[in-house]
């Protein structure tokens, strides 16, 4: 099958083409005839097997289909966690849609609300957004999306870890119930089926890889070491093998600022990417680090979600993630669109249970490799994993966190609201639960 065969326009299939790209990806294949037939659909598929022109292609089909109303209200609202992701799909809408009269904008925090104010009143076909700036923006009167035909929810999985359940609900509330409801989501979990029974309406289904399965193009790795010696072992294997692109991923905010600094002083060119960054800062990060001119990017989990790199050849685990799903979706930025990729973890004792976790999840056992020089010390006895406030991690709880969605969003990671990444505005002194909760979120 080709890009063809799937009943596209000429613009759009130009658009394709000039991409290098001419036969779509299983998750293509199968949901974007659902979509251009009108039907909700609940798609899932494993992170880099090309989701996101799953739903831009024949979205962007229909709408050029069509003249927009009077008014130039959105007709399609295209809704993600992160603005890094947001970000990746404004990109897509524009490279598939740009021999199309369609406007879109992407709408997040992090940046002054100013120009996209303007871009709201001057009309739009298209809007990707992070729900907190998005409603924000509703609140104030400077959309208004009663005219959306066509609902995305991209990252629905990762939508519910973070607790934004109660803003896309408000955010449903806007919409005209008469539309049609993509959900797309790297996991197919039972919370996700609860939500799209409240969202789809006699939706198709597509999912084109198991649970929670990792690339098969990715290759994994488990180097033991003591817990003071990781970043002496993540510069000795930069510098040894010459890896010139290099995800790292970190526990927390500080942990990644700490590890960069040890990088640039080891030699290494790094810059670290988190949520109290600017998001000017975030991204000429990242656009450093795709020319090559920045060999470490060291990341928290909220770019887990959302990096689309071309051909990134590590990823490297500094510190196993709390939730076994996100390795999954950290691993998941190298080995894309069948490029082969590596993913090699530094795990200390303290997090013997979190891999035990990620290999339960996986269902096998990830190979293990002790390095000459870097030997386990084995009377150093394992201690609670902590995050940046000095508590013990929780365990996860199944969807969204009730006490985080009950949460200021002024505190949310990556849900793009006014001071994100910063001290919240001043209200009155939540009860210990959401306290905790938002200490525990600033903490990524």
């Amino acid at each position: 099958m080709t890009f063809n065969d799937l009943g596209l326009s000429a613009e759009i299939l130009r658009a394709v083409s000039e991409q290098g790209y001419s036969e779509p990806t299983p998750i293509q294949a199968q949901a974007i005839p659902v979509v251009l037939e009108g039907r909700d659909l609940l798609a899932g598929a494993q992170t880099g097997t090309g989701k996101t022109a799953g739903f831009t292609l024949p979205m962007l089909q229909k709408l050029s289909q069509a003249k927009n109303a009077p008014g130039r209200k959105p007709r399609a609202l295209v809704l993600t966690p992160t603005r890094e992701l947001a970000a990746q799909v404004a990109e897509s809408v524009r490279t598939y849609g740009k021999y199309l009269p369609l406007k879109s904008t992407v709408i997040f925090g992090g940046v002054k609300p100013g120009p996209q104010i303007r871009q709201l009143q001057n009309g739009v076909d298209i809007i990707i957004a992070t729900p907190g700036r998005l409603l924000d923006h509703v609140q104030q009167g400077n959309v208004d999306l009663s005219g959306v035909e066509i609902f995305v929810l991209d990252e629905a999985d990762r939508m519910l870890d973070m607790g934004f359940i109660h803003d896309i609900k408000k955010i449903q509330q806007r919409l005209p119930k008469q539309r049609q409801n993509l959900m797309f989501s790297a996991t197919y979990s039972d919370e996700i089926r609860q939500l799209a029974s409240s969202l789809l309406n006699n939706p198709a289904s597509v999912e084109v890889a198991r649970k929670n399965t990792a690339a098969e193009t990715v290759s994994q790795r488990i180097l033991p070491v003591d817990k003071k010696r990781k970043s002496e072992l993540l510069s000795h294997l930069i510098g040894s093998q010459n890896w010139q692109q290099v995800l790292v991923f970190t526990r927390t905010k500080h942990g990644a600022n700490r590890l960069a600094e040890y990088l640039n002083k080891s030699g290494l060119k790094a810059d670290a990417i988190h949520g109290n960054k600017s998001q000017a800062a975030r991204t000429r990060a990242l656009k450093a680090f795709k020319a090559g001119q920045t060999r470490v990017l060291v990341a928290t989990d909220i770019a887990a979600r959302g990096l689309d790199i071309d051909q990134l050849p590590h990823v490297v685990n500094f510190e196993l993630p709390n939730v076994a799903e996100d390795y999954v979706h950290r691993i998941g930025r190298t080995g894309r669109a069948g490029n082969e990729g590596e993913a090699i973890s530094l795990v200390c004792v303290d997090e013997h249970k979190l891999l035990r976790d990620i290999e339960r999840l996986l269902k096998r056992d990830l190979p293990q490799e002790v390095l000459e020089g870097y030997e386990v010390d084995p009377t150093i006895k394992a201690e609670p994993i902590k995050n940046g406030g000095g508590r013990k991690q929780p365990r996860r709880r199944t969807g969204g966190r009730p006490s985080a969605r009950k949460s200021s969003g002024n505190s949310r990671s990556g849900n793009g609201r006014r001071g994100q990444g910063t001290k919240a505005t001043a209200a009155p002194r939540p009860g210990r639960n959401r306290r905790n909760a938002m200490r525990q979120k600033t903490a990524a």
